[in-house]
């Protein structure tokens, strides 16, 4: 179990991208990284997954709830439309991924979908283990999954990869009418 924490605010705006909604900076909910951290605990939560619109645009405030995490025995995983060789050239950079055990990296090329491993959209993103916590995670191994919440109100919510064709059978399966929303992300205090 892991808390995500999808960041407001995209400067690479990958054309396809999956969370278009969080391009803008406006939106969101403004938290204290502390507030995040403290939840996560509290729930008995492994890790945290930081994610987007886009966490380095945020990189002093995710520093510093990534270094948070890692006192209080979080893992950290980080996805961004940025590369290695690019985060590492600024002394920013280089102060989050200290803070990093496994970082996920580059843009989302819709040209070149994804087929064999899970959690990214594209073949050109790298799993790059900065530490050996993930070390035994292998993406390739694992299936793509859709992860569904049925709200007390009877809303179902939905996310994970999934082809429009499985999209299609499951809604069927359960009876449902599509409807798209557009959830606010946080933003993160600084």
């Amino acid at each position: 179990m892991r808390t995500a924490l999808w960041v407001q605010g995209c400067s690479i705006r990958c054309k396809g991208c999956i969370n278009p909604h969080l391009f803008s900076e406006r939106g969101g909910t403004l938290m204290a990284p502390s507030q995040i951290i403290e939840g996560a605990v509290a729930a008995g939560d492994e890790g945290l997954t930081l994610l987007g619109g886009e966490p380095l645009d945020q990189i002093a405030a995710v520093t510093d709830l990534a270094r948070l995490a890692n006192d209080a025995g979080l893992g950290v995983i980080c996805f961004t439309g940025y590369t290695l060789a690019g985060i590492s050239a600024s002394r920013s950079g280089e102060n989050l991924l200290r803070h990093v055990d496994l970082l996920i990296d580059g843009p989302y090329v819709a040209g070149s979908p994804e087929t064999e491993r899970a959690m990214v959209g594209s073949s050109n993103q790298r799993f790059i283990h900065l530490t050996d916590r993930y070390g035994d995670y292998k993406p390739e191994r694992t299936p793509d999954r859709v992860e569904l919440r049925i709200l007390p109100t009877g809303e179902i919510t939905m996310a994970g990869f999934a082809t429009t064709d499985r999209l299609g059978e499951l809604a069927n399966a359960v009876h449902a009418r599509r409807s798209m929303t557009k959830p606010s992300a946080p933003s993160v205090e600084q």
